[in-house]
């Protein structure tokens, strides 16, 4: 990653889609965020939405809770948050009001994606703060979580 030196997007990735495997297995949406700073993974969580009877505990609320917790700031500036679905409007709003620099995901969501897909929230200049998008990193692994995961349930 260009702003985080140390942790490839890969390997970013790979510890979100080990977030969202335990997501799967405890019944949630397969859904993982990572927070980075200094080139390090600071923060890392799955969806809770069921288990906490939450509908605000999306995997990348989480991780930033935990990430401005560790930062001792809710001004999350320096950091890339790397999630294995494209954000919805709710956490890309979350995500600009924490003001970090880089969001990487890797399944585009086609029925709530805000960050490129039905909007770009990221790149809204009428918003105070606007984040750089890295898409499709390990999209087909992402998507294919979520796939047989919905598939099950059906």
């Amino acid at each position: 990653m260009t702003n985080t030196p140390g942790i490839s997007e890969d390997a970013a990735m790979s510890a979100a889609l080990d977030l969202a495997r335990e997501a799967a297995q405890a019944g949630e949406a397969p859904i993982g965020a990572v927070v980075i700073c200094g080139g390090e993974i600071v923060a890392g969580r799955r969806n809770e939405r069921e288990a906490t009877n939450d509908p605000s505990a999306h995997a990348e609320l989480l991780a930033l809770r935990d990430a401005a917790l560790a930062a001792g700031s809710w001004r999350l500036s320096d950091v890339t948050v790397v999630v294995t679905l494209e954000p919805c409007v709710m956490c890309a709003g979350a995500l600009s009001q924490a003001r970090v620099d880089r969001v990487v995901f890797g399944a585009h969501d086609p029925k709530a994606g805000a960050c490129e897909t039905l909007y770009n929230v990221g790149a809204d200049p009428r918003l105070n703060h606007e984040f750089e998008v890295v898409s499709g990193v390990r999209a087909d692994e992402c998507g294919q979580l979520l796939t047989d995961f919905f598939a099950d349930r059906r």
